[in-house]
């Protein structure tokens, strides 16, 4: 479903893609992630790093996650919105919501990926059946600037 949004959450948006294309360019898989505070303001911003730090958890949200925890406490995590260039997975999903964050905002969904960079390996999971029931409720909002989103996934998948 689009999301209707703020020039704020676009601006974040971008921020969370341009972290994806930066990835890409370090040999990483092509994701980022935002961090904004529930003020409005933009707290961290994160990329992949599963091939360059050998962590096979190292999506985008994840590196977020870890890095806004130790530079911020974990109380800056609650109630904030978190903008993902991809569909998080279920791994990154229920760390999210673990993490206290009352929003996700996504570019490319869990399909935009897999047609851009194949089925293998992939957990198509949508985000939202992920964290359906959760309490409590995490709102996940997008496609958002999916198309910038999935220019960047492609192109990542025609050079490798």
């Amino acid at each position: 479903m689009p999301t209707s949004s703020s020039d704020s959450d676009i601006k974040a948006m971008r921020l969370a893609i341009e972290a994806s294309a930066r990835a890409a360019d370090q040999g990483d898989g092509p994701f980022g992630a935002a961090l904004v505070s529930p003020g409005g303001e933009v707290l961290l911003v994160a990329s992949n790093n599963v091939k360059t730090a050998g962590d096979c958890t190292g999506h985008a949200e994840m590196v977020l996650i870890r890095q806004a925890q130790t530079q911020f406490g974990r109380p800056a995590l609650r109630g904030a919105t978190v903008f993902a260039s991809g569909e998080p997975c279920a791994m990154c999903a229920g760390a999210l919501f673990w993490a206290g964050v009352g929003r996700i905002v996504f570019a490319a969904s869990q399909a935009d990926i897999i047609r851009a960079l194949g089925a293998s390996p992939a957990m198509p999971i949508d985000s939202r059946m992920t964290l359906a029931g959760a309490q409590p409720a995490v709102q996940i909002d997008g496609p958002l600037l999916g198309d910038e989103a999935y220019a960047v996934l492609k192109k990542f998948a025609e050079t490798r």
